[in-house]
């Protein structure tokens, strides 16, 4: 306690703020658990970027801590691009004090002789990732703390490829950062080299996006779409994109229009908590549509509800919604000829669904840890392949590279596309999906995730985690573990013969037991939220698509089998 103590008293010199100062000094007399919390480590980058609650303290989102890493970044840049005149691009999303944040990280940027491009009001991270290259940037911004609840902020990274940095970028970057003092940030603007834009790139950017989302698909007059920003920014792009590839019958949900960082209609503004989705989706029963998207608050998730076999609204995961457009694009790929240098991605707690089908098409599969930053990166380190399409389980996906970040615009668009086409043809978005599992086999999976919060909530995630790891199950509903892949330490074993291999991923956090019918179990901490994930994945062979329902049955029994032997349930 007495460094926590010690780190709480450096915040109240002169450098400091008097109501930060004030706020401290009120901590230290009244709430030693909440001092402890603010103070007891520093705010780190994760998967994707710096995120946590906002407030005041080392351990919390603030314009210190912003500021901290932004000069950080900003010497980091000054050295790699030593001579050359830099500019880095900067947007921000709905939540509270995003705005105020973002204008403080362009005051420190510009305090350091560096240009600045900054979003003259709130935008979507697609769209900060696409500006980077635009605008030919070295590096880029985002203010947003994504899905997470109204308290949260955060900050993303992005490098000059448009990708989150990556390593070696990232650990360097780091260093920087932790090699200073708060009093080392320059806090002086200069005003000069701050240059707001909006409509320019804004136009570039839906040029670019439908041009990459829209293949033309039959039926659009007909097909009907509901669809909700929950308060965030995809307001400013997914209907005026929607519109110029055609789809006339969109009906915005109008209460959950208005960006508010404290998303006033949900329970939490995440398209992957069915909760989030519900007022649209009523208003799609009301009006017989054919499709429901919503959207994260800064635009990279999308949630889409489509209706079932039984005609009612179902909300589809983000893995049957990356199978689908995946699929759609190896379609398109395939009447235009594949090269041979094409290739699909994900990460390795979703769906391998994605690699049966990768399969099927000839086509190579590569799989990343959890975050799109990596999958980001196989674009750059693979110049020489196409990439056709990818996402993640958790409701993220990206279409072709003009973007390179998860893309709820484009993919919105995409998604239309899809379901258009499929209803024009007599099918559906659903039914697509159902011989897509004729087709490559029926994989079904399922996300636990269990929060922890605080200082003694990280300990317990690291608990359970090292218990899952060091009691490692024999088997899972019956079927023997086969292998072990332990991402710590790169190397995969097979425990039924002792045969080991290494997994060429960065190291990880990350633990996954396969069994001989192929079920997986992975357990992983959030690198953005407090919070363990325990990801499971099933499979079943579906003959024929009259089976689905009954076939579908036995993986949710099945799952609910796993979830009881791991205490899950």
């Amino acid at each position: 306690m007495d460094a926590i103590l010690n780190t709480a008293k450096s915040w109240l010199t002169d450098f400091f703020d008097p109501e930060v100062k004030q706020e401290i000094q009120d901590l230290i007399a009244n709430d030693t658990e909440e001092l402890k919390d603010r103070f007891y480590k520093n705010m780190e980058f994760g998967t994707g970027g710096m995120r946590g609650i906002m407030g005041v303290g080392t351990n919390r989102i603030n314009k210190y801590t912003l500021g901290k890493s932004t000069q950080g970044l900003s010497n980091y840049l000054k050295k790699v691009y030593e001579g050359e005149d830099i500019k880095v691009v900067i947007a921000f999303d709905c939540r509270n004090n995003s705005d105020t944040l973002a204008r403080t990280v362009a005051e420190v940027l510009s305090a350091n002789g560096i240009n600045v491009y900054l979003f003259s009001s709130l935008r979507t991270t697609p769209e900060l990732s696409f500006a980077v290259r635009h605008l030919g940037c070295h590096a880029g911004i985002v203010l947003t703390a994504s899905h997470n609840p109204p308290e949260y902020n955060g900050y993303k990274v992005y490098w000059t490829d448009g990708g989150q940095i990556v390593p070696p970028q990232d650990g360097e970057i780091i260093s920087e950062i932790n090699a200073l003092a708060y009093e080392d940030i320059n806090f002086n603007a200069n005003d000069s080299l701050i240059q707001l834009i909006d409509k320019e790139v804004d136009e570039a950017f839906f040029e670019a996006s439908v041009k990459n989302g829209n293949f033309n698909a039959p039926g659009k007059d007909e097909f009907k779409i509901v669809f909700t920003s929950l308060h965030g920014t995809s307001i400013t792009a997914i209907p005026e994109v929607l519109k110029r590839a055609g789809y006339k019958n969109v009906t915005i949900i109008e209460e959950q229009a208005e960006p508010n960082g404290n998303f006033p209609t949900v329970k939490s503004p995440n398209p992957e908590e069915s909760e989030a989705l519900s007022m649209a989706i009523k208003k799609a029963e009301e009006i017989g549509a054919d499709m429901v998207v919503g959207t994260d608050p800064d635009s990279d998730r999308l949630g889409i509800a489509v209706r079932n076999l039984d005609g009612e609204m179902e909300i589809v995961n983000g893995n049957q919604a990356m199978i689908l457009m995946t699929k759609f694009l190896l379609e398109q790929q395939k009447n235009k000829g594949f090269k041979g240098n094409e290739f699909v991605a994900t990460t390795i707690v979703s769906t391998p669904m994605m690699e049966a089908m990768a399969k099927a098409y000839g086509v190579e599969f590569k799989t990343a840890l959890t975050g799109f930053k990596w999958i980001g990166k196989m674009i750059k380190d693979f110049p020489q392949s196409h990439f056709i399409g990818g996402g993640e389980e958790s409701f993220g996906y990206m279409v072709g590279d003009f973007v390179r970040d998860k893309d709820a615009v484009t993919s919105t668009l995409l998604a239309c596309e899809i379901a258009s086409q499929a209803k024009a043809n007599g099918s559906s978005f659903y039914k697509d999906l159902i011989q897509c599992y004729v087709d490559y086999g029926f994989y079904k999976e399922k996300l636990i995730s269990i929060t922890k919060k605080g200082m003694s909530g990280a300990e317990e995630i690291k608990q359970m985690l090292k218990d899952f790891k060091e009691n490692p199950v024999s088997s899972v509903a019956g079927s023997k573990v086969k292998w072990i892949e332990d991402y710590n330490t790169s190397i995969a074993k097979n425990v039924l013969t002792g045969e080991e291999k290494s997994i060429d991923i960065p190291k990880s956090n990350v633990l996954i037991y396969e069994t001989e019918d192929g079920t997986r179990i992975a357990a992983r901490p959030s690198g953005t939220e407090p919070k363990v994930k325990f990801y499971i994945s099933t499979n079943a062979k579906l003959v024929q698509a009259a089976n689905f329902k009954r076939v579908s049955a036995t993986l949710d029994d099945k799952i609910n089998t796993i979830l009881g032997e791991l205490n899950l349930g």
